[in-house]
């Protein structure tokens, strides 16, 4: 299969590193035309700037705005202002046990994680509809259908994309606009990075070892029996911003490595 993006434009939010960042690679390869979107200025450039020299005939920009904030989105939308492909990427985790989490924390995670897809959904959407042609993609995770006891306002904010994406497709039925979600599983980005650094430094062990033990003890049902990579999810990613996945909305698409043991 031939994917060609040449022509479209994408916002890909939280992709100056880790699945984002693949994500907006992935799209770039593919001939789109990509905006970078984090919260620290030097970072964002950075992005943009390692990005244009992969994909030098490919134009790249990048608006540093913190989305989980209103004005933040607003100054993505601002800077940003139409796009044929969203992937609301942008999102993160904080492990602790449900006793110990403030109402400030949910609320926190809840903004992130849910409301800067809302937001972004709510700008790019109806120029999409008016076009006849548009792609929306939620990364979620496979804790949106089996909750982490350890992170359950996490899992919460990943049931909601779901939600959230199954009701923007109906919404957009026949309009020519896909809308769909990624379920990742246990996956080789910054985030996970950072936690398996520390648990291997804490245990005397190597970073492989510490996802070995991680997926052993944690996602036992994974059928990879390792980490997937984020050009792995990016892959599945791309696809569903292609011409070829036009019959494919309101779906809920897994890259979890079979950690999820439902059939469909």
């Amino acid at each position: 299969m031939n994917i060609s993006l040449a022509g479209r434009s994408a916002v890909v939010t939280g992709s100056t590193a880790g699945i984002g960042r693949a994500i907006a690679e992935g799209l770039a390869r593919a001939g789109a035309s990509v905006v970078i979107n984090g919260r620290i200025e030097d970072r964002v450039a950075a992005a943009v700037a390692e990005i244009r020299a992969l994909f030098p005939g490919v134009e790249i920009t990048g608006v540093a705005a913190d989305v989980a904030t209103k004005e933040g989105s607003a100054v993505l939308a601002s800077k940003a202002p139409g796009a044929d492909i969203l992937v609301n990427n942008a999102g993160t985790a904080n492990p602790k046990p449900f006793y110990d989490l403030t109402d400030e924390d949910w609320l926190s995670l809840f903004q992130l994680n849910v409301m800067s897809g809302v937001r972004a959904a709510r700008h790019y959407l109806p120029k999409m509809t008016e076009r006849g042609w548009g792609r929306v993609v939620f990364i979620s995770s496979e804790s949106a259908l089996a909750i982490p006891k350890d992170m359950i306002d996490y899992g919460m904010t990943k049931t909601a994309q779901l939600a959230i994406s199954r009701g923007l497709a109906e919404t957009v039925s026949g309009t020519g606009v896909t809308v769909n979600s990624v379920l990742p599983g246990p996956t080789s980005s910054e985030i996970m990075s950072t936690w398996m650094k520390a648990t291997a430094t804490s245990e005397g062990i190597t970073q492989k070892q510490a996802e070995q033990n991680f997926v052993k003890t944690m996602r036992p049902t994974s059928l990879l029996q390792r980490f997937t990579t984020t050009e792995e999810v990016a892959n599945m990613v791309v696809y569903l911003c292609s011409e070829q996945a036009s019959g494919t909305t309101g779906a809920a698409m897994r890259v979890d490595g079979g950690v999820l043991r439902q059939i469909a």
